[in-house]
């Protein structure tokens, strides 16, 4: 069996929700779209399920998904609704919709409601992507208070810069939403994770957390204890010595400046390893750091093996506890969700 691993610890998860939960101070969603950023949309929910105030979702398919699998909690549609067809499964599946456009307005007004429903009104407060414009918001919320339709209105906005360490973008949006929101009751929900560690203040009645859930730090400046979620894990199956000033793999982007021992491991761009990571991004080969060298293959990449590896069998961390996503990420010129999002053809393992 090819030994590519993706451990999921989701006793870290829970450990992680529990933390933005402890920092956040009030009701907590857990944000579990795009398969919980590659973690697995259905086991981290169940995972969840006891300790979660709530999950949020991009779209409809994602929460009927958790529904079916036994999901009871609330469940928000980050996106919405695209048709009004899509009214009848948010009301079959229980599900609480974002609102961020007048045509979906409209539709949900329209919509024959068996019983009152709780809905997200999202403004768009200077992201300028989606939601009702400051001077807009107020007419949204008040059509959506008049009617019988509905049971709860919660206020939400979304921030460009949260992890970002010039703070002002975010100052403005905070006094953006609250002069839009004057006046207008009920809760409110604005801190993405890296708001709800940089921004006290944006600390409302619903957090939202997103990558920090899965233990990476989206601001760099968390000094608390998330833990990874997820490790991806392979060994190296191969090795070979090469004399000073020979090439490696495609493109022979990469001399050897010595006789240097050439580890083989079983992982490549196929499995969502990155493929433009460059040579020396940092990878740990039975527990010592080492770096990549030659250009990743789509089934396989290389690392320089120093006189403490033993070689083939030796098992190689290509991210997870000692190797930090976000290392990986920024050799690459990525960013983590891309990383987690893409792993794929590796052994996943739920460990509880």
């Amino acid at each position: 069996m090819r030994p590519l691993f993706c451990e999921i610890r989701l006793n870290y998860l829970r450990e992680n929700y529990q933390i933005l939960k402890k920092i956040h101070g009030k009701k907590l969603l857990a944000v579990i779209k795009a398969n919980a950023y590659g973690h697995g949309a259905v086991q981290c929910a169940q995972a969840l399920h006891d300790i979660a105030d709530g999950f949020a979702v991009a779209f409809l398919e994602e929460a009927i998904e958790l529904r079916e699998h036994g999901i009871t909690r609330p469940i928000v549609l980050l996106e919405g609704t695209f048709d009004a067809k899509e009214y009848d499964l948010v009301e079959q599946y229980d599900l609480w919709t974002v609102i961020h456009q007048q045509s979906q307005l409209e539709l949900f007004l329209a919509h024959d409601w068996r019983k009152p429903t709780t809905v997200w009104l999202k403004m768009d407060s200077g992201m300028h992507r989606t939601g009702f414009f400051p001077h807009q918001f107020a007419a949204a919320y008040t059509a959506l208070s008049q009617s019988d339709k509905i049971a709860n209105i919660v206020k939400m906005t979304h921030f460009s810069c949260a992890d970002e360490a010039e703070r002002s973008m975010t100052d403005m949006q905070i006094e953006s939403f609250d002069l839009g929101c004057h006046g207008l009751t009920g809760e409110e929900s604005i801190a993405n994770s890296a708001a709800m560690i940089r921004f006290p203040e944006a600390r409302r009645d619903w957090g939202r957390a997103g990558l920090a859930l899965y233990g990476v730090d989206p601001t760099g400046e968390f000094s608390g204890s998330l833990k990874p979620v997820m490790r991806l894990s392979s060994r190296i199956f191969a090795e070979r010595i090469l004399q000073p000033h020979e090439p490696i793999g495609y493109g022979a982007n990469f001399y050897t400046k010595r006789s240097t021992r050439v580890g083989l491991v079983a992982c490549g761009y196929a499995d969502g390893y990155p493929r433009n990571a460059p040579n020396e991004t940092p990878i740990l080969v039975k527990g010592l750091r080492t770096k990549i060298i030659g250009r990743i293959s789509m089934d396989m990449l290389t690392v320089d093996l120093n006189d403490s590896h033993e070689g083939v069998g030796d098992e190689v961390e290509l991210f997870g506890d000692l190797i930090n996503v976000q290392e990986i990420a920024d050799a690459a010129g990525m960013i983590p969700y891309e990383i987690l999002c893409n792993i794929k053809r590796a052994k996943r393992v739920y460990l509880k």
